[in-house]
This record gives structure tokens, C-alpha cells and sequence, in this order.
């Protein structure tokens, strides 16, 4: 089909009209010549002079730049003579005020859009060794808070994060639960982590690390996953390996996200994971701020030193040659991760010590040859460790019942007990327990006559569990109201019951102090502490796996009774040293005492200076890695 001149004209006026402000700009910029020449050229056929005296006529030049001064500026022709140059610069000023009207109204659109398109969180990220965080849950916040800890000796800290969100709604809420930044800078940008070409834009072959957060959806880990993929897979990605962070909430998920991993990517299991520490948690009160204190970079954190003037040591006199670090296991080249080797372990050419201290650069040899005050290291006491049944309580349910039953049967002695109690009907006929003996109650956790009859003060352990179906602070509210109806039970029959509360919200902890109770699991907050510290150095995945394991050694609190005799004065060099005759190895103490105060960190201390003597009392605990 053959078409116009007209209408190829107009098809391509219109393509390149609508190609944006350049078009119209363009079109304007030919539009406002053809005026002022044809103008130009009026001049000169007619004559036309600026002054009426005048015989000579302008020249087209002339004539085409008076003309172009009218277009621009209207207030030129004011003074303007004779009706015949009055009408050509009325004709070029009305030709101006129509084309700078329209200009301004393009260059304010095209401004306007730009801005809208920053506000969106479209534009690129130049940032490099930046923290790169993809997705969005209320994970965030903790996980922001830790990165800008570890970040603090570091001038110019950036994180950023990318999320399916409007851009200026996640910039508030992070301004709002975020106030002190310290050295870290956070930008945000908006965009889709699932799709390779938008990731892009927030840089992330430059980034030191990548955190991707599970939504709070029912198809989480297919996003995780996908998230994943548009980077390993992407045609645009960098030939080094990424340090990817991602969790996995279905186990069923876990072999396609290792395939799509393709090594790079660290996978928390996150159901799992918090059944394991529920389960060792519930059965020794302070071991949940052991944990937290453990994965926080507030304090004293896990580090891996190479230390050339310990190779052909012994593990034992490589953690007595450290005063203000605690030497917890080796990395060793040929056995990996080791935890609480046996004493006589000799540390090889090329290994590691793995040392809980305050920073990276007070891993130190800084031990004294003195070492302990006691002359009675040497000699075993008796022990006072009970491997009884025990009868434990739990309260309410959601979908991590299942594993925290079987992990639980994994350290209980057999004969031991375990009542659920919930408002709806729980099958207990699905557990394959070898050890534990599972039944059901009927009945509401923030009854009180219900929990009267329960009588949970005759339980060993109790476990309140979050509502999982319920909005959040709901949820939390009726895990503190049965909280305080524990508590109150508690005090009626002078027991001190153990209890491990699961709440979601982190800021709900706090509320919870006020009933005494001093042992948490926060599902999402444990989670976020974790994928922070592998975020900062994934060969710590390894520890994690090995410290919450069941099979090895893991974190206990045994009676200091078994390591001191009441009266003596002793130092942790002493406590080390002893604990090394049960094949133990001490990193920090809890005094009683102290169990209720917040300040003191419920009276657990991790790391201590060993030349430092320490009073105890028959009721304090010494924290060991052990294998039971």
C-alpha cells in the first residue's frame, strides 16, 4: 500500500513527538526557525524598515534576528516604529509566547517525570563493597541493625536495598524504627529482585554481600529461589562467585535452591534452625541470651585467627594462651570445623583458631604465664549432672511443633513426658519419638482456670508458642498474657518455672522483661542475627551447623559446683583448666543472682577476662561447649 506524503509526515511527526521531551523540543526548536525565516524573508520582499523615516529596508539577516529577539523576549518591541515592522514582531511575539509556553510546559513535564522516576527508586546505584539486602520482611530491621554495628569501623558504610515497594514507604519505616545510622548510609531502590534486568540497577556484581529475605507469602521460597536465579543465572553477572544469604522456610525447597545456589549461596533452613534452639533452650534457662549475645555484634562475636606461633600446640594450651579471648574450637585444613576438640588436638600448619572476642583485632596472645590461682586444677570433682526423665509443657502450636518435638527427643532421658496444650485439635499419633512420650489438651493458653489445671509449675520445661495465624502483635499479646498468668502461678507455688517464649515482634521483648521472664526464642529476630553474621563471613555457617546440632558438641550451663568448691577463690583461668578435665571447654558463667536483671544481662557473662577472679555461689552455672 502506497501511502501520502501527508501521512508519512504526519506518521513521522508523531513517532518522534512522542519520543519524548527531545521530540517535542526538536519540533519546537524546527517550528520557531521556519517562523523567524519566513519572517526574515517578509522583510525583505516588502521592504520593511524598523523606522518610518527611514529609506533603507532590513536585510534578511537583520530581519530574521529582530524577529528572533521578539520570539525570545516580547518586551523588545515596545519601541518598535511603523505599523509594517510593528506587525511582523507582533506576529513573531505571539509565535514566542506559543512556543515557550509550550517549552517551559515540556522542560517542567520532563522534570517532573524525572523526579517522579528518583522518587520511585528507578535510578542506578553507583555504590561498590556495599551490603546489598533483596526483598522485604520485618527481618529487615534487625538485620539493618546489625550490619550497622559491624559497620561502625568503617568510614564510608553503604547498605541497599532492593524491594517490590514504593520506594519513599520503605525509606520512612526505616527512618522510623531505625534512628542512628552511625557510618552507614542506607539507599533504597524499587524494583522487582526476581527479574535480572532490574536487579541491575542496585549493582550487585560490586556488592560485598547479598541478603535475600523469604516474603511473607505462601509461595516465599519460590521468590527466594527466583531471586537467586536472576542472579547465578543472569548473562550480566560477574565470573567471581557471589556470598549470597537466602533462607528456606519449606525443607522440600531446599535441593532446587542448592542446584540454583551453585555453591554461592549460604541456605538457612529456617524451621529447623529455630526448632533446634528451641529445643536446647527450653531445657536450660539463659541459654536463649547465650545464643543472642553469640550472634549480636554488640559484643563479643566468633572470629577465625591464624596464629603461626601455635602450630605443633595442643588446643589445650592453645586456649590458655589467650586472656581476653576464648578459644572455642580449630578450622583445620584437614578435619574442617572442630568444636571443643579434645585437649590434646595439636594445631596444625595452615589452621585456624576459631575464638569468640570483641573484635577481629583482640584475638591476641595475650595469656599470662601465671595462668590460674588455685594449685588444685589438676584434680576431678565430683559431678553433679542428673540424666533424668523429664516432664515438659507445651503451650499453644504452630507449624515448628512438629520438628521442636523430635529435636527434643534427640536430648531428653527416656520416660520423659511432653503435654501440648491448644485450643485446636492436634494429632499426636504422627510422632515417631523413641524417647518422648507425646499427649494432648484441649484448652485456651490465656485461660487461667485452664492453666490452673494443668498446673503447669510441675513441669521441668514450657514452651509458649506464637499464633502463627493471628496479626502479629495479637499473636504477642496473648503469648504475654499467658506469660504473666505463668509467672503469677509460679509465684503462688514458689517456683521459678523455666520458660521459653517464642514472640514475633522484637519490640515486644522488652514487655516481657517486666514478668521476669528471661529466656526468649523471637523466630524472625534469631533468624536475622544469623544471616547478618554469615552476611559479614559465610565460613560461619559451618559454626552455626555445628552449634546447634544435636550430634557433637553444643552449649550448656553446668552447676558451677562441679568446678568449685564454695569459698575458694578462683579465677577463669582456674575454670578452664578444669573444665578441660571433663573435656569441656568453659566460655562464660551465669551468677543467679543476677537472673532477673536486664542491665546485667540476666547475670550471663560470656568471655571473660581469665586473670580476673570471680565470686560465685553454689547456685551459679558455668557455660561450656560439651558433647551432653
Amino acid at each position: 500500500m502506497k501511502y501520502s506524503i501527508k501521512e508519512k509526515f504526519r506518521y513521522y511527526f508523531e513517532n518522534t513527538f512522542s519520543a519524548g521531551p527531545l521530540g517535542v523540543i526538536r519540533w519546537l526548536a524546527i517550528m520557531s526557525l521556519i517562523t523567524i525565516l519566513f519572517l526574515g524573508l517578509i522583510i525583505v520582499l516588502f521592504g520593511i524598515s524598523a523606522e518610518p523615516e527611514s529609506t533603507e529596508s532590513l536585510s534578511f539577516l537583520e530581519g530574521a534576528w529582530q524577529s528572533l529577539m521578539a520570539t525570545l523576549d516580547s518586551g523588545t518591541m515596545g519601541g518598535d516604529m511603523g505599523w509594517a515592522f510593528r506587525m511582523v514582531r507582533f506576529t513573531a511575539t505571539l509565535v514566542g509566547i506559543f512556543m515557550i509556553s509550550i517549552l517551559i510546559g515540556v522542560i517542567s513535564a520532563a522534570i517532573d517525570a524525572k523526579i517522579e522516576d528518583i522518587r520511585k527508586g528507578k535510578s542506578k546505584v553507583l555504590e561498590a563493597g556495599h551490603t546489598l539486602i533483596l526483598g522485604w520482611s520485618e527481618k529487615i530491621f534487625p538485620i539493618l541493625q546489625q550490619i550497622i554495628l559491624a559497620n561502625e569501623n568503617q568510614k564510608r558504610a553503604r547498605i541497599v536495598v532492593f524491594a517490590q515497594m514504593d520506594k519513599v514507604e520503605m525509606e520512612d519505616m526505616i527512618r522510623e524504627k531505625i534512628q542512628d545510622l552511625k557510618t552507614t548510609k542506607i539507599v533504597v531502590r524499587s524494583g522487582n529482585p526476581m527479574i535480572s534486568n532490574e536487579i541491575q540497577i542496585v549493582n550487585p556484581n560490586d556488592a560485598r554481600s547479598i541478603i535475600v529475605l523469604s516474603p511473607d507469602s505462601e509461595d516465599a521460597d519460590i521468590s527466594v529461589i527466583k531471586t537467586v536465579m536472576s542472579l547465578t543465572n543472569s548473562p550480566l553477572r560477574k565470573s567471581d562467585p557471589y556470598h549470597i544469604v537466602a533462607e528456606i522456610k519449606e525443607e522440600s525447597n531446599m535441593e532446587a535452591a542448592e542446584l540454583v545456589g551453585q555453591g554461592e549461596a549460604s541456605f538457612i533452613y529456617t524451621a529447623d534452625l529455630i526448632a533446634r534452639i528451641t529445643a536446647q533452650t527450653c531445657r536450660q534457662s539463659g541459654l536463649a541470651i547465650i545464643y543472642t549475645d553469640l550472634l549480636r555484634f554488640e559484643g563479643d562475636e566468633i572470629y577465625f585467627q591464624d596464629e603461626p606461633s601455635l602450630y605443633g600446640k595442643t588446643f589445650r594450651e592453645a586456649a590458655l594462651s589467650y586472656n581476653s579471648s576464648t578459644i572455642i574450637g580449630i578450622n583445620s585444613e584437614e578435619h574442617g570445623f572442630m568444636l571443643n576438640p579434645p585437649q590434646e588436638t595439636i594445631v596444625q600448619k595452615g589452621d585456624q583458631v576459631v575464638a569468640i572476642s570483641e573484635d577481629d583485632d583482640t584475638v591476641i596472645m595475650d595469656g599470662t604465664t601465671k595462668n590460674g590461682i588455685n594449685p588444685d586444677n589438676v584434680f576431678v570433682m565430683e559431678r553433679s549432672d542428673s540424666n533424668e526423665a523429664e516432664r515438659i509443657l507445651m503451650l499453644g502450636w504452630n507449624e515448628k511443633g512438629y520438628r521442636i518435638i523430635m529435636e527434643l527427643d534427640n536430648y531428653v532421658a527416656p520416660g520423659s513426658a511432653l503435654v501440648i496444650l491448644n485450643e485446636a485439635t492436634i494429632s499426636t499419633e504422627v510422632w515417631a519419638t523413641s524417647r518422648l512420650k507425646v499427649s494432648f489438651q484441649l484448652g485456651k493458653i490465656t485461660d487461667r482456670k485452664t492453666l490452673d489445671a494443668i498446673q503447669p509449675h510441675v513441669f521441668d520445661h514450657i514452651i509458649l508458642m506464637s499464633d502463627r495465624e493471628s496479626e502479629i502483635q495479637y499473636s504477642d499479646a496473648q503469648t504475654l498474657i499467658c506469660l504473666l498468668h505463668l509467672r503469677s502461678i509460679g509465684n503462688a507455688n514458689k517456683k521459678n518455672m523455666s520458660i521459653v517464649s517464642e514472640m514475633r515482634d522484637m519490640r515486644n521483648r522488652e514487655v516481657g522483661i517486666v514478668a521476669k521472664a528471661d529466656d526468649f526464642i523471637i523466630g524472625d529476630n534469631i533468624i536475622s542475627l544469623i544471616m547478618a553474621q554469615i552476611g559479614e563471613n559465610k565460613v560461619l555457617k559451618s559454626v552455626f551447623d555445628l552449634l546447634f546440632d544435636s550430634e557433637g558438641s553444643e552449649i550448656y550451663l553446668k552447676p558451677i559446683t562441679n568446678y568449685w568448691k564454695e569459698g575458694e577463690s578462683v579465677n577463669f583461668y582456674d575454670m578452664v583448666e578444669r573444665a578441660f578435665n571433663y573435656n569441656e571447654t568453659a566460655i562464660g558463667y551465669r551468677q543467679i543472682s543476677k537472673k532477673d536483671s536486664a542491665e546485667d544481662n540476666f547475670g550471663v557473662k560470656l568471655n571473660p577476662a581469665k586473670d580476673q577472679v570471680i565470686s560465685f555461689s553454689p547456685e551459679d552455672f558455668l557455660v561450656v561447649l560439651a558433647e551432653d
